[in-house]
């Protein structure tokens, strides 16, 4: 094993303070170091996710994650940008997806139904293995939905978002507030069992598939392309329409 040879100094800035012990978050504290690490390995040693990370500068300049820091070096460590341009920096993160999709891990499978209640692509399935998500959102550009940093820590992840909510509800907001996704919410047009699209279809081709009272009171349904179900607006698409509503007044 080998043996530390010196110290750094980080600092963590903004949201990224949630990821640190406490005695760390918003301060430069000394940290030990060695000299083959790098600075994706310091920040990550202190539990931030390189998914998380926008940007690091070492004693005053920008670098990569693969840099590797001198003993006493100053290390600032930020997450995204949102509101401040950074433009003439190189940021470390990929560009972000055109056509955002997404993979959810089991810890969040109430996140993965409700965004697809919201028209979002996302996969999702209560029997999925660390190593699975991890290819799944690397093999199909999905960004990866989780509360588990260690999966997020995995080197082939390039696109993924640790959900710092509890709350489901808080949770859809989060991800919808971070990355920015209000003008792409289309409620109503994923199946939120089977996450494949619905499309309309006329009352007389979905008949036989409906109780005698829904037959005489409705005649609006969608199926879903891929298991088949049909949908109409009864008495439980009040609730979902609550619940969109409530999620669009949030953000």
């Amino acid at each position: 094993m080998t043996a530390v040879t010196g110290f750094v100094e980080v600092r963590p800035y903004a949201e990224l303070n949630a990821f640190v012990a406490a005695e760390y978050r918003g301060v430069a504290s000394r940290r030990p170091f060695r000299p083959h690490q790098t600075v994706k390995d310091v920040a990550e040693a202190m539990g931030i996710p390189h998914t998380e990370i926008d940007l690091i500068v070492v004693d005053g300049e920008p670098v990569d994650f693969g840099y590797r820091p001198r003993t006493g070096a100053r290390i600032a460590v930020y997450p995204v940008f949102e509101a401040l341009g950074i433009e003439p920096i190189e940021r470390l993160r990929p560009a972000p997806l055109r056509d955002p999709r997404f993979v959810a891990d089991v810890n969040v499978g109430k996140l993965a139904r409700y965004l697809r209640l919201l028209g979002f692509d996302v996969q999702w399935s209560p029997t999925a293995a660390d190593e699975t998500l991890a290819r799944v959102s690397t093999d199909d550009q999905r960004i990866l939905l989780t509360r588990d940093r260690g999966l997020l820590a995995r080197k082939v992840i390039t696109h993924g978002l640790f959900v710092h909510a509890v709350d489901p509800v808080e949770q859809v907001v989060e991800v919808v507030r971070r990355l920015d996704l209000t003008s792409r919410l289309a409620p109503f047009t994923r199946c939120m069992r089977c996450n494949d699209p619905l499309v309309e279809v006329p009352k007389s081709e979905v008949l036989d598939q409906l109780e005698p009272l829904t037959r005489r009171y409705y005649d609006d349904f969608r199926r879903c392309v891929g298991c088949g179900r049909v949908f109409w607006a009864g008495s439980h698409h009040d609730r979902l329409v609550t619940l969109v509503e409530t999620i669009r007044a949030r953000v």
